[in-house]
């Protein structure tokens, strides 16, 4: 996949759309992630200030974010924020899954990276997993079991259309409907 980035289209903070956020509730469970975010695009310059903005009343100041290359076409050092600017790492070994928020005052935080082309209901269902108090259960563990899903989710429509365009009539491979008789019916109907 190929990703075009157009940097010279102006930026205006004020007219970008709200951060799409789903977080743990505070409790005492530490889980593996602290939620999910699910960006607009691939854009980190264009998405991080949104996320950073809609965190800082909640979590305080973010100053740090680090992700994993792989799922961005392009890594800034560094993203200006109103007031500050939010420095921008990466590595290879983190979780492709994920995005790792740090804050000096405050801690780090674990987000589950819901990719921007995902289905709206597949996306709930992550976010949701990802929000859950105490959940032992992995970015890329999560992504996994959605894509499992996802799968399942396609072969029931495909299963779901072949019924429709068959008229309802579901036909078994030996050409036989339902496992009835080829006889011919009866006077009363009866085989």
């Amino acid at each position: 996949m190929t990703t075009t980035l157009d940097r010279t289209a102006p930026r205006d903070p004020a007219t970008a759309p709200p951060a799409r956020l789903s977080l743990t509730p505070a409790t005492a469970l530490a889980g593996q992630l602290d939620g999910a975010w699910w960006p607009y695009s691939r854009d980190l310059e264009a998405e991080l200030p949104a996320l950073a903005a809609a965190l800082d009343e909640t979590w305080g100041r973010i100053t740090r974010v680090t992700v994993n290359p792989t799922r961005w076409p392009a890594v800034p050092r560094t993203v200006a924020m109103a007031g500050h600017v939010l420095h921008v790492g990466w590595f290879t070994e983190q979780d492709p899954d994920k995005l790792i928020l740090l804050s000096y005052t405050v801690g780090r935080w674990d987000l589950l990276v819901v990719p921007p082309e995902t289905a709206p209901a597949a996306a709930a269902r992550l976010m949701t997993a990802a929000a859950i108090p105490g959940s032992v259960l992995t970015a890329g563990v999560l992504m996994a079991n959605e894509a499992v899903i996802g799968r399942g989710t396609r072969a029931a429509r495909r299963r779901e259309a072949a019924w429709e365009d068959e008229g309802g009539a579901c036909m078994p491979t030996l050409g036989d409907p339902f496992g009835r008789s080829a006889l011919p019916l009866s006077a009363n109907g009866w085989r």
